[in-house]
């Protein structure tokens, strides 16, 4: 496949994203071709761990290629984006727990579906142009692939903070909020590489990491604290409204931009997520919203306003001040018979 390279080189299984001119956005089909890779290389001795790359200078994998998802919901055909998440949080979970290293060397911007694949393995390296986020309330969506997972394990209220105001995370904040383990400058990442494909050493990552340049985010956490930690969207929002301060000021006005539904149905997932340790059982949550979001949510919409028209002018159904609660209950219903499976298949 053009788009994807996956090969084994040496003692390791490889993975290279091969799209730059499109920001390495991931398709469906580039997802079930890592999966596949993952199933093959599980039991294959001679992989002794997996290294994941991308070709180009401004993205890792910026996100997935959401243009036949807006069309088929355009279409009311809601199968197709039901069965796209579904196959590709399998392929996220399988990621997180596979048994050998895997490593990640992500450049540039890492969002979304990127997060999904090289947020989930053992070494997770960021350099200095790399910028991480989850962008997703942005275009009605929650963040997904595993994402909430991450967020709901950073320190204090980031998560909450991060998800809601989808702010960037450069190296330093990227290992402070659990999306990155290593800061290795970017130089020297052919030359480690080549050495991890001919060794299939991982420790070699250990010896490579330098200490991080200092993050953004990290000094603002004591105000994300005293600001996110509210149970509902409209806690955070007069917690911020009653703060007379810069950052509150910021975080406001970031929060106007997103979908209400899509922000209160994230901090919800957050919390639910955060007294487990199972990657699935984040998945999980994640699929009961991303499995009604264009038939009930903000995504249709969403889209069109930041990617199809690009007005940047969404009517989203609730406003930050109104969100009902149960329009997050509903949202995040069991899905019955239609629950997410992680068996293929299925």
């Amino acid at each position: 496949m053009s788009d994807i390279s996956i090969r084994k080189a040496g003692k390791t299984g490889r993975i290279t994203f091969t799209r730059p001119k499109a920001l390495n956005a991931m398709s469906y089909e580039m997802c079930i071709a890592i999966e596949d890779a993952l199933d093959a290389w599980e039991n294959d001795d001679d992989v002794k761990m997996i290294v994941i790359d991308a070709e180009g200078e401004k993205a890792f994998c910026a996100g997935g290629d959401i243009a036949d998802l807006y069309n088929t919901g355009r279409a009311k055909d809601y199968a197709y984006g039901q069965k796209f998440w579904a196959d590709e949080y399998r392929m996220n979970a399988k990621m997180f727990e596979f048994g050998k290293p895997v490593a990640s060397f992500m450049q540039g911007f890492t969002m979304g579906g990127g997060v999904g694949v090289g947020c989930h393995g053992s070494h997770r390296v960021v350099g200095e142009s790399s910028q991480i986020a989850m962008p997703e309330c942005g275009i009605g969506l929650v963040p997904d692939v595993g994402g909430s997972y991450i967020l709901a394990h950073a320190p204090g209220r980031m998560g909450e903070y991060l998800g809601l105001t989808a702010a960037r995370l450069n190296a330093g904040d990227a290992i402070t909020a659990g999306f990155a383990d290593y800061y290795i400058p970017e130089s020297k990442w052919p030359a480690l590489i080549g050495n991890l494909e001919e060794t299939g050493d991982w420790t070699l990552i250990d010896a490579a990491a330098t200490e991080a340049p200092e993050g953004q985010v990290g000094p603002m956490l004591e105000e994300i604290n005293s600001t996110f930690g509210g149970e509902s969207l409209v806690d955070i929002v007069n917690a911020l409204k009653a703060q007379d301060s810069a950052f509150a000021q910021d975080a406001l006005k970031k929060l106007s931009r997103n979908s209400p539904l899509a922000m209160g149905c994230a901090l919800e997932i957050i919390h639910r997520v955060r007294s487990t340790k199972d990657i699935r059982a984040a998945l999980e949550q994640e699929y009961r919203f991303t499995y009604r979001a264009m038939e009930h949510g903000d995504f249709l919409e969403g889209i069109r306003a930041q990617i199809i028209d690009k007005d940047r002018n969404p009517q989203w159904q609730h406003s930050l001040e109104t969100l009902p609660a149960v329009a997050v209950s509903q949202m995040l219903m069991p899905l019955g018979d239609a629950k997410l499976s992680f068996e293929k298949g299925e």
